[in-house]
């Protein structure tokens, strides 16, 4: 019974969708630019938070949605998980081990980041013009879209002014939203290897290690 378990959850995992896929970048990361992005680590998960504004005019819904917050925080996750209001053992297994949808989970954050989530794990980036179009790109195209077009809303998110959307890619094993993170990350040329960059602690250790060989830089270019 275990064996055939097994091969039940190896065809399904080789059947799901490992979107979003990440976006090619031409140049090797820079470290250094006048775009300030930040990752956030909230425990056990991870998200991207960019400036409002630049991103807004690329999708126009989050204007609609949000108007002119400061930033915006993206989290990618497990459809049943993320929304969950409570937590069961049978959630997070089913969330591991099964190919399940996925969604967007859309934070205003409308003051200084650190002050917004003083309880979490933060790091900032200085991206380059070219390198902050790709992770725009990349967070983008993780939203799943209608057939004209249009995000698809779903229940509002965990804290804040939030949102959460219907996502591109299936949430398993081995994509999971720590991998989403990396993905976003290697979107901008970084040098970081997503194959198992599964956890929060992998991704923010990633990012300290570069941080340590003065490879990023602390303050951004006005």
């Amino acid at each position: 019974m275990k064996t055939l378990l097994i091969i039940i959850t190896v065809i399904a995992i080789s059947a799901c969708s490992a979107k979003p896929d990440i976006v090619k970048h031409a140049e090797d990361f820079t470290g250094s630019g006048r775009n300030e992005v930040f990752v956030v680590s909230h425990g056990w998960h991870t998200g991207l938070i960019l400036s409002a504004a630049p991103i807004q005019e690329r999708m126009p819904a989050l204007q609609q949605r949000f108007g002119n917050t400061l930033y915006i925080e993206f989290g990618w996750g497990d459809k049943g998980f993320y929304q969950a209001k409570e937590i069961t053992s049978g959630l997070t297994l089913r969330a591991i081990f099964w190919p399940t949808e996925s969604v967007m989970h859309v934070v205003s954050v409308p003051e200084d980041v650190y002050a917004f989530f003083p309880a979490s794990d933060i790091e900032k980036l200085c991206l380059s013009d070219s390198e902050f179009v790709s992770l725009a790109e990349f967070i983008i195209n993780s939203f799943y879209r209608d057939n004209k077009g249009r995000v698809v809303e779903l229940k509002n998110g965990l804290y804040g002014d939030s949102q959460f959307y219907k996502g591109v890619g299936d949430y398993y094993l081995m994509n999971t939203c720590n991998k989403w993170t990396a993905k976003g990350l290697k979107s901008t040329g970084m040098d970081i290897s997503t194959t198992f960059k599964l956890t929060a602690g992998s991704v923010m250790g990633y990012i300290k290690d570069l941080k340590l060989r003065s490879v990023v830089a602390s303050i951004c270019r006005s």
